[in-house]
């Protein structure tokens, strides 16, 4: 397949197979074995003569040739915009694949398949999203295993070993910690350059790995990646030198280079950097000096087990009584602690983690968010945005901890960079169950799109221009989306009463819904 653009790319989506959608391949460089080196990342059909324009790169172009000119050019153009293959649709312009087009497309390297008689652009289409939604829910599935497996690791007594071990197996390949200021290699069993997978790795992979230790860390970047004998290597810097700047700590000198994590996998499938993510940040809180002094990793167990749904009771005989606070987060769009995938990286959560004194941090989760507990009261972080629980005993803190979701949730409809739960209120009057019963009823006609958008418009006093900015979308989708409430719910939504009563039957769903998530 044709290397895409320089600084050019395919979007964020988990891609499919060509060979996954059974249109056959005349033309490309997998012609001979089928197209299963072909990824592909959207769908796009057009019948111009250049649509370059208008592709984002990785996309399976769809025409019927209905453009005229070269088809030399032709596919020239889509090959500089990255596109990854070209399906041809018989008839009504063709009768035929025109052969030209075909020699072009093997003379380019361009993937060409042919779309059958009586088959819709848009059945294509359908069938190229659907498949990466199953892909991308294989993904999630698997991120998610990878990140309770790699949790429960760092929740042992060998913790650094532990994770080390899960993440080799998780990734199927070859993972270690190294010590970039002593000698090359790992550096013995117990030591920081321990082998952890029982794969060895080709010499050429040995050295690139030493060689791509040296470069992280320190003042220089925080992660690199390489590739050497056909497989894909990463280096992560867990360093503290990086979190503490971003702490806003003074800076000393520079001193060594800390810990470096190094891996090496023969293939590289995705969601493989979002596990990788989540080890680094454990790793980089297990290897903290403040980490160490807690003392064998007693309040990383406790913390971790709450998360996985284990027994209050371990959490208040490893942590003390507290008062605790649970911190939710998620990194602001655009701001540094935001990767290209919305999510925040190892080295941003290290240093939130320092910048809020965080006694525990718990890497982001398929959502976004990362969970910190604090012995005191957090105050506002560049770049962040913070829900936060009420203070609550050890023993409590599976309801601070939905709490603190809760928050987070009104920080972003409300667009505030911190948000504290509120205790009592009207819906401390009201039975729950009789609340939920109220809410069900209330909110029945309305979909969970049309749920949020009220929501939002309630949270922003009926503001057109602001709840469509929360929302991503154009102020006329609003009025239409509130209007369609009024209508479904028979009700006047310009009646302060009516208001009230929606907020609470809204807020009441959410506040059961965490309670759920809490004690799944």
């Amino acid at each position: 397949m044709p290397e895409l653009p320089e600084g050019a790319g395919a979007p964020p989506t988990t891609p499919v197979p060509l060979a996954a959608l059974g249109l056959r391949l005349l033309a490309g460089p997998e012609a001979a074995e089928g197209a299963e080196g072909t990824q592909v990342h959207g769908v796009h059909a057009s019948e111009m003569a250049d649509p370059s324009p208008y592709l984002l790169g990785g996309e399976l172009l769809l025409t019927a040739g209905a453009w005229s000119g070269d088809p030399g050019e032709y596919v020239a153009r889509l090959v500089r915009a990255g596109v990854a293959a070209l399906g041809f649709g018989v008839t009504p312009v063709h009768e035929r694949v025109p052969e030209p087009l075909v020699e072009a497309c093997a003379a380019a390297g361009l993937p060409l398949v042919e779309v059958e008689p009586g088959t819709p652009f848009a059945a294509v289409a359908r069938t190229v999203w659907r498949l990466m939604a199953e892909a991308r829910t294989r993904e999630l599935r698997r991120v998610a295993e990878a990140q309770r497996s790699l949790a429960a690791a760092a929740s042992r007594p060998d913790p650094v070993p532990a994770v080390l071990g899960r993440l080799a197996a998780a990734l199927g390949g070859h993972t270690e910690l190294v010590d970039p200021s002593g000698p090359p290699g790992p550096s013995g069993p117990d030591g920081p350059g321990a082998q952890t997978s029982e794969r060895a790795v080709p010499p050429p992979v040995r050295e690139a790995l030493d060689a791509l230790a040296s470069r992280v860390g320190g003042g220089g970047p925080v992660t690199a990646t390489d590739t050497a004998a056909g497989w894909q290597l990463a280096a992560y810097a867990l360093g503290r030198r990086a979190a503490r700047d971003a702490a806003g700590v003074t800076p000393g000198p520079p001193g060594p280079p800390g810990p470096v994590l190094l891996l090496a996998t023969p293939q590289r499938t995705p969601g493989d950097h979002t596990i990788a993510g989540a080890a680094a940040v454990l790793l980089t809180l297990l290897t903290a000096p403040r980490q160490a002094a807690v003392g064998a990793g007693a309040r990383s167990a406790a913390l971790l087990s709450l998360l996985l749904g284990g027994p209050a009771a371990e959490a208040a005989a490893l942590l003390g009584p507290g008062p605790w606070t649970v911190v939710h987060a998620r990194p602001l769009p655009g701001s540094g602690a935001a990767s290209g995938s919305g999510s925040a990286d190892a080295e941003a959560v290290a240093a939130l983690a320092a910048g809020l004194g965080a006694t525990l941090a718990a890497p982001a989760g398929a959502g976004g968010t990362v969970r910190l507990l604090l012995d005191r009261e957090p105050a506002p972080r560049p770049g962040w945005r913070l829900g936060i629980s009420a203070p609550a005993a050890a023993g409590d803190l599976a309801a601070a901890d939905a709490q603190a979701a809760g928050a987070l949730r009104r920080a972003e409809a409300a667009r505030a960079a911190l948000l504290r739960h509120r205790e009592g209120g009207l819906a401390a009057l009201v039975p729950p169950g009789a609340a939920e019963a109220h809410a069900r009823a209330l909110l029945a006609p309305l979909g969970p799109s049309l749920r949020e958008t009220l929501r939002v418009w309630l949270t922003h006093h009926g503001g057109w221009d602001r709840t469509a900015a929360s929302l991503g979308v154009h102020r006329n989708t609003v009025r239409q989306r509130v209007a369609r409430c009024a209508a479904l719910l028979e009700r006047d939504l310009d009646d302060p009463e009516v208001r009230m009563e929606l907020w609470f039957a809204l807020g009441t769903e959410s506040r059961a819904g965490g309670d759920r998530d809490a004690h799944e």
